[in-house]
Parts: C-alpha cells; sequence; structure tokens
C-alpha cells in the first residue's frame, strides 16, 4: 500500500491518539459491535479516521458521511481503503448533504453516531427495526432532539454534555483552533484588535480567553444575562449588541443558533470588518442574505477561502468559509488538537460501547454521558500521560456501573 503524504498526516495522527490506539487494541479482543452497523455522520478528517477504524476493529461495519463543508477527500479516501463505506464526499449543497444521510440511514444501523440529529431525525421520518440507540456529539444535536425523546424511546448520550468534552474540548481546544484558524487564514495581527465573540459558552470562553491571550481586546455578546455577568467578571467588555458589533475588527460566532448576524447589521459593521464563525451550523452568520443585500456592490472571492463584499459606500466586509465552521476550512483545515479530539471520541466509542452492550437502557434518552464512563476515560487519559508513580491512583477502571 503506498504511503502519500496524506497518509503520512492520518498516520501521525493515528500515533497519537493514545486512548483510540488502546481502545483499538482492546476492541480487536473483545469485538462489542460484532455484526452491527454503525452509521455516523460526523466531520471526516484524520481524527475521525482514527475514530472510525477503532470502531470497525471491534467488530463493526462502519457506514459514514461527512458534514457540510468539512469533509477532507484525503480522509474519505484513507477510510475506503481500510475498509469503511463512506458515502458521499465533500460538499457545501445541503440537498446532497439530506441525500447522503439517507443513504446512510438507508443501511438500517444498530448504532448511529451523529452530529447535529441529522441521522436521527431521518431515522424518525422512517423508522425501522433494529436501532438499538448511539450518540450525539454537539449541544446543536441535543436541543433537536431533547424534543423527539418519546418518540426516540432509546439510549442516547449526548457527549458534548460531558464535563470532560466541555472543558477538554469546548473551551480549551476550540479556543486554541478558531484562534490558529483566524491567524492562518488571515494572516493578520490580534494585538489591539477589537474582537466580539458572540455566545459563552464553553466554546464562546475559549475562544475568548484564547484572543484575549494573544492581546487583543475581547468583547462578549451573549443573551443571557448570568453569561454576560460571568464574562464580565471574567474581565472581558460586555457592551450591547449594537456597540459590540460597531467596533468590532473581528466577529466571531459560536452560538449554534441561526441567524446571530443578518443583513440588518451591515450598517453596523466597520470598514474591513472579519465575520466567521466557529459553530457547528453554517447558519450563524445569514450569508446569503447578507451577501444578496441591496446594500452590497460587489462580492468577490478572496485569499484562503474568503469572501469580500464591498458596499455601496465603499466599506468592505470579509467572510470566512461562507459562514461555515472556520476551524475546519481553508488551507491545511486541522480542526481541534489531537490530545482533545482523542479525549472526545473516547467519549464516543465507550458510549457506543455502552449502547450495544446494554449498558444504558431507554431512560437514558438524550442524556449527558454516564458518570462511569465520564471516569473510565479520565482515568484512561491519566494513565496514558504520566509514569507510573504519577499515576498511581489514577489507573483504569472497569466499564461497569
Amino acid at each position: 500500500m503506498t504511503n502519500t503524504n496524506a497518509d503520512a498526516r492520518i498516520e501521525w495522527v493515528q500515533s497519537q491518539c493514545r486512548l483510540l490506539r488502546a481502545l483499538r487494541e482492546e476492541y480487536e479482543q473483545t469485538r462489542p459491535f460484532e455484526a452491527m452497523t454503525i452509521g455516523t455522520g460526523i466531520h471526516l478528517e484524520p481524527k475521525t479516521v482514527t475514530l472510525l477504524l477503532a470502531l470497525a476493529a471491534g467488530g463493526a461495519n462502519v457506514v459514514s458521511t461527512g458534514n457540510l463543508n468539512t469533509t477532507q477527500p484525503t480522509a474519505v479516501d484513507y477510510l475506503r481503503r481500510h475498509g469503511v463505506t463512506v458515502v458521499g464526499g465533500p460538499t457545501r449543497d445541503r440537498a446532497e448533504h439530506q441525500g447522503f444521510l439517507a443513504e446512510v440511514i438507508a443501511h438500517e444501523p444498530d448504532l448511529i453516531l451523529d452530529n447535529g440529529g441529522d441521522l436521527f431525525a431521518r431515522y424518525l421520518e422512517a423508522p425501522y427495526e433494529g436501532l438499538r440507540g448511539g450518540t450525539e456529539e454537539t449541544t446543536s444535536g441535543r436541543t433537536r432532539l431533547a424534543g423527539l425523546r418519546d418518540r426516540l424511546d432509546m439510549p442516547v448520550l449526548v457527549i458534548n454534555d460531558s464535563p470532560i468534552k466541555q472543558f477538554g474540548e469546548n473551551r480549551h481546544a476550540v479556543g486554541q483552533s478558531v484562534f490558529e484558524s483566524m491567524l492562518r487564514i488571515t494572516n493578520i495581527m490580534t494585538n489591539g484588535k477589537r474582537v466580539t465573540v458572540f455566545g459563552y459558552g464553553e466554546c464562546g470562553r475559549g475562544v475568548a480567553m484564547n484572543f484575549r491571550n494573544a492581546f487583543a481586546q475581547v468583547t462578549v455578546v451573549d443573551h443571557d444575562p448570568v453569561r454576560r455577568l460571568e464574562a464580565f467578571l471574567d474581565g472581558y467588555v460586555v457592551a450591547s449588541r449594537e456597540e459590540s458589533i460597531r467596533g468590532a475588527d473581528v466577529l466571531v460566532t459560536v452560538t449554534g443558533a441561526s441567524d446571530v448576524l443578518t443583513a440588518a447589521d451591515l450598517p453596523l459593521l466597520k470598514d474591513d470588518a472579519i465575520l466567521s464563525n466557529a459553530g457547528h451550523f453554517p447558519f450563524e452568520i445569514d450569508v446569503a442574505g447578507m451577501s444578496t443585500d441591496a446594500s452590497v456592490k460587489d462580492v468577490a472571492a478572496n485569499v484562503n477561502g474568503m469572501d469580500t463584499w464591498t458596499l455601496e459606500d465603499g466599506r468592505r466586509v470579509h467572510v470566512v468559509a461562507e459562514g461555515h465552521m472556520m476551524n475546519l476550512s481553508g488551507p491545511l483545515p486541522l480542526g481541534n488538537s489531537i490530545d482533545s479530539m482523542d479525549l472526545g471520541f473516547a467519549l464516543q466509542a465507550r458510549c457506543l460501547e455502552a449502547v450495544a452492550t446494554d449498558r444504558v437502557g431507554r431512560r437514558d434518552c438524550v442524556v449527558p454521558v454516564p458518570r462511569f464512563i465520564d471516569e473510565r476515560v479520565a482515568n484512561d487519559y491519566l494513565a496514558s500521560r504520566t509514569t507510573a508513580e504519577e499515576s498511581v491512583g489514577h489507573s483504569a477502571v472497569p466499564l461497569s456501573r
């Protein structure tokens, strides 16, 4: 088998995913997913390759598709060469993406690994016998599925509600990767820049923290007064929404909500403002509505996946990746750090294992990761990164309640 540069990058990631590497070795022996099909709709890039191959090592027939604008062709090629069925490829077309999701569900998976609630929603449109349950990666997906509990009536564990996912990936890793992506895509200096962050959940906290640590002047906007108070006490500027938009050099949406920025905000944006999204779905910035507004006289492709809108008064506004998730966009999109994703994906694997082996039941429908799984993954991570002496008291514990 030819080892290309792309393969070398994927294999570097695999070598650094200590938890997933150990899980793969374990699953080769225990085979918890024997004769099961796992359907996934998740960003396809090197770290998810490592997760999906670990699941396949446990006996699963893995059928996967990606998300809008984040699927990397090299990851698709590698998965297909290693026995994973990948439906479709990179796309920004929502209708095409929906078709890919429908094809995954057509395989009637026993377990679903979802990212945004798309696959479970598809399942409910045409239910079939045999779906045991699965996992949902995001807060956006949890919000979507929470109102469907009665119809689902099966275990669905929400990874993003795990404290490990919250502080390990959302706060630390998302903040780092969004900041890294802004530098990589725009090549601008952050020192002294006015950065407005929309949303002060764990991801927003991490984004704000990383820009502040790079000497930017950070303002936080959130609809929740308690979070606004927290941001204020954390030392950020908390101003009115209009004032926060008007003064910003860089605006980052990370809320999980739609239409955070719309055409109505165009008059407020300063010349050379940069709009970017770090939320899961590409609708936090209404790019279609804004770019076709009567005040926009020209739309031009810029470098590294940015577009520039020229307004009738001469102001220019730049939008990163057409409002898609910025930390998986632009040249050499890396996403969150390997270590953080190793943690989050170990949670995914252990949760799917718990569903497959009936360690969780129907009462666990759209609920956080059970504590016994959080503890298992935390202990395993600490044990993998400390010496024998340091890890006393932190050894792996059985996957049981």
